[in-house]
């Protein structure tokens, strides 16, 4: 059936806006226009029409950071948890994600079936980690704070290029589609330096090797200076988070044509969990202050350079649903809001190697549309003026307001 979205606003992704109409059919988008007709119309009168938006950097696995109540949580309950995640994504606009650890092949298969509403995802499964680095969960104690492995989330702590490259191979049957890897330590974990780099060149060799023979490709969590240089140098393709970025990793990422998530979201998030309660570890949240002074510095200085930026919010840190609250944060940055707007689309495609398919609205692309009610680029208002969203043609429930 052809379906024709009439009367409205067309968005491009740097934020300009066309009259125009939208004629859908079989999940693509046909024709952009005027004069078009269709077996079905749909009224856009006076609304915008955006494409469908991207999170480069989230994990619809986890519902919160409570780590000691996810230790006491049942499996099988993060399952239906995940569900109210996943909706309240789409809830803003964002059809497509890289989920980035936490997340298993049987909840990508079931939003792609159609079992339960979500967006369309890359998944890494979970994150490849050095002893005591950032996703070694090993307590003080002995214990672990999450099960060392299972055959949905395959061990991730690895030491030497021989354990890389069985854990490469094993994340590759588990179903990953892109493989993370933690360059440096992290916030959230209470016991490790964000400023330190982690695995050695070799194991980083490997890393790449291995990706690559798999037709796959490399997300590195890097906040460390040092950490940041050697996933770049190794070839991954984006920078998540990039905390601590001096001129020299900002040069490397311009010579490469690696991208930055900046997850800006990320340590705000933590600061604000803690405040409401929230049983943080004292070292995280003082790392998380720490940081948001000098992430903010650092993704400024990436921006101005021209380092190419896809928006991620490293949600549930910030809870799922808070995501476009990372767009006035890179504006704050100094981005323009068109170029806050294209790192949450076409930029987005673009790194997940989905730009032939998906980032804006054109003939021949997959016909993921947002109907928004109002001014498109005020982003503090965006996700109440969202009124309909559209994954690949098909209408997605959104929750009541």
């Amino acid at each position: 059936m052809r379906r024709l979205f009439a009367g409205g606003s067309v968005v491009a992704p740097d934020g300009s806006v066309s009259v125009a109409d939208v004629a859908v059919e079989d999940g693509r988008i046909l024709e952009v226009g005027s004069g078009l007709d269709a077996d079905e119309t749909v009224d856009v009168s006076g609304k915008h029409l955006l494409p469908g938006l991207f999170d480069c950097h989230i994990h619809l696995g986890f519902s919160h950071i409570d780590f000691v109540q996810m230790a006491r949580t049942p499996p099988g309950l993060m399952y239906f948890e995940s569900i109210a995640g996943m909706q309240k994504t789409i809830d803003c606009g964002i059809t497509t994600v890289r989920d980035a650890g936490g997340t298993d092949l049987g909840t990508k298969v079931a939003v792609e079936r159609g079992i339960v509403v979500g967006p369309r995802m890359q998944i890494a499964i979970g994150m490849l980690s050095q002893t005591g680095g950032h996703g070694d969960s090993r307590l003080p104690s002995g214990g672990y704070l999450f099960p060392e492995s299972s055959d949905a989330f395959p061990g991730s702590v690895v030491d030497g290029p021989e354990e890389v490259r069985k854990a490469v191979r094993e994340m590759v049957r588990a179903g990953a589609d892109v493989l993370k890897v933690a360059t440096s330590g992290g916030v959230l974990s209470p016991d490790d330096d964000p400023k330190h780099a982690h695995f050695q060149p070799d194991e980083l060799e490997m890393m790449a090797a291995e990706t690559a023979a798999a037709g796959l490709y490399m997300m590195a969590h890097a906040q460390a200076y040092d950490g940041i240089k050697n996933a770049v140098r190794a070839g991954f393709r984006s920078i998540d988070h990039g905390i601590y970025l001096d001129d020299e990793a900002i040069e490397l990422m311009l010579e490469r044509g690696t991208w930055l998530v900046p997850t800006l979201l990320a340590p705000r998030g933590v600061i604000k969990a803690a405040e409401a309660g929230v049983p943080i570890p004292p070292s995280s949240v003082a790392k998380a202050h720490d940081v948001v002074g000098i992430h903010k510095e650092s993704i400024t200085k990436a921006i101005a350079a021209g380092v190419k930026v896809a928006m991620g919010t490293d949600c549930p840190v910030s809870p799922h649903g808070t995501n476009l609250e990372e767009l006035d944060l890179m504006v704050e940055c100094g981005m323009t809001p068109g170029e806050a707007l294209y790192a949450t689309t076409q930029s987005g495609a673009n790194l997940m190697g989905l730009g032939d398919d998906l980032g804006s609205i054109e003939p021949g692309k997959i016909a993921d549309l947002v109907v928004v009610d109002g001014d498109p680029l005020d982003f503090a208002s965006l996700k109440g003026n969202i009124e309909q969203v559209w994954k690949a043609g098909e209408p997605q429930e959104l929750t009541a307001p």
